[in-house]
């Protein structure tokens, strides 16, 4: 069997790091259409952008103490910016119904409503808050190699999470509606992908043992699918 070209191996390289830049921010598309579409939020679980948005930032700080493949360093920061989109326009048609009568806001400093406030900029407050914090952080202990292995695992542990907080919310609400369907699909193509990706290119063990354990979480969600639409099939129709 004749080698393969390397102008076909180069050709396949860029079309896959193409589809991992760009391929993370695909799944929120549909959802962003959704929610403007029906001028609302509900069903979908803003921590999903809290979730992206702290572990995408700890991703990019961790690449300048511990390199890896650029392609992800150019989806980490193109995930940030198309998740301040999403909660910009989550923060139009909030889903909480007191965030519509009441202010809340990041100086108030209070927990309960912690990232349930009222205006996206106080979302942004918070947001450059954490990361100048952390950027200090970063600088000052960046030659302790414990510390930069230590930020890259709570980077990918946080994303590994990602699905939780929709999977708990769909769990609380005991249904799927609102949510976008088509999303959580493009996470699991997009997870397996990603997970192959890893494995291929040798990344550390970290990126693969996570990508795994998002993959679990978004079969997880798509069985809730299943599970709350034969439920609220099996509901008495009203008259």
């Amino acid at each position: 069997m004749d080698q393969i070209p390397d102008f076909v191996l180069t050709l396949v390289s860029w079309i896959s790091s193409g589809a991992m830049i760009f391929g993370g921010v695909v799944p929120y598309i549909p959802q962003y259409l959704d929610i403007r579409q029906k001028k609302s939020t509900e069903g979908f679980s803003t921590y999903v952008c809290f979730v992206l948005l702290i572990a995408n930032i700890l991703r990019i700080l961790f690449w300048f103490g511990h390199p890896f493949e650029l392609p992800l360093l150019l989806q980490s920061i193109l995930l940030v910016a198309a998740m301040l989109f999403l909660l910009q326009l989550c923060t139009k048609f909030p889903a909480d119904h007191e965030l519509a009568t009441q202010s809340y806001h990041f100086v108030d400093f209070e927990w309960s409503h912690f990232w349930r406030w009222s205006h996206f900029r106080d979302y942004v407050q918070f947001l450059a808050s954490f990361t100048i914090t952390m950027v200090m952080l970063t600088a000052l202990l960046m030659p302790l190699t414990v510390y930069i292995e230590f930020l890259g695992f709570c980077a990918l542990i946080t994303e590994a999470m990602l699905g939780a907080p929709q999977f708990y919310h769909n769990f609380k609400n005991k249904s799927t509606a609102g949510m976008s369907v088509k999303m959580v699909g493009c996470w699991l193509s997009g997870d397996i992908f990603k997970t192959i990706y890893f494995l291929m290119k040798n990344t550390p063990p970290q990126f693969y043992i996570c990508g795994s354990l998002q993959v679990m979480i978004d079969i997880s969600i798509l069985l809730q699918v299943l599970v709350y639409s034969k439920s609220t099939a099996l509901l008495p129709k009203m008259p």
